[in-house]
């Protein structure tokens, strides 16, 4: 049994895990890959200490040349020294990576850079709670503020203040949603299985229960 970190820029996995690393890890996609390096940085490119949370680059050389024909996008991704932006953000422990978010997912409260997965991960270990996403929505003074979209297990109605303490046992205050949506229809995915998020923010605009 095994696990790993890739995308479609590198043609070789950058990343993997497997046996009894695995095990006693789970929640980390491994060492890099013996043909990539990989780094953590800041908004501003600079690399990050291991422990700390930032976008993941790589280089190896089996990245991609270039995206098709499209010299805009291709010049947002690769940068100086062979180093391609994932859109990732991750951070290393004991040199293992681990996965917190999309770079885009990133929901920017007041100046605090919230992390999606973690609050997600929170709430679905929840007995109540069949799988959850956490967005940001609007906010005008705040910039943005979290909002959770919850799917119940069958039979269960948790309410959302308990919720809210839940996520609040173990995070931080200004991580815990201000913004519910219980729904019965499981979430909306791609073909990859990921959650279509953009759909979230989209089809529900008026399903808040504010806290």
């Amino acid at each position: 049994m095994g696990l790993g970190y890739g995308l479609s820029e590198s043609v070789t996995a950058v990343a993997m895990i497997t046996g009894d690393e695995l095990l006693a890890h789970p929640t980390s996609v491994g060492r890099p890959a013996a043909t990539h390096e990989i780094e953590i940085r800041d908004p501003d490119g600079k690399p990050l200490p291991e422990g700390v949370q930032g976008e993941i680059y790589i280089r190896s050389p089996y990245l991609m040349r270039e995206y098709w024909r499209k010299p805009e996008a291709t010049r947002e991704v690769l940068v100086s020294d062979g180093w391609l932006r994932t859109g990732d953000i991750g951070h290393f422990e004991d040199a293992r990576l681990y996965i917190n978010s999309r770079a885009r997912d990133m929901i920017l409260r007041g100046g605090e850079n919230i992390y999606p997965v973690e609050i997600e991960h929170r709430l679905e270990a929840h007995s109540d709670v069949a799988e959850a996403a956490v967005v940001g929505v609007d906010h005008e003074e705040l910039g943005q503020e979290v909002k959770a979209v919850v799917v119940p297990r069958p039979g269960a109605r948790p309410e959302p203040a308990a919720l809210a303490a839940w996520v609040g046992e173990t995070l931080a205050a200004y991580k815990v949603p201000a913004h519910w949506e219980l729904r019965e229809e499981p979430l909306p995915r791609n073909a990859a299985g990921k959650v279509l998020k953009n759909v979230l923010l989209g089809a529900a605009q008026n399903q808040f229960v504010e806290e």
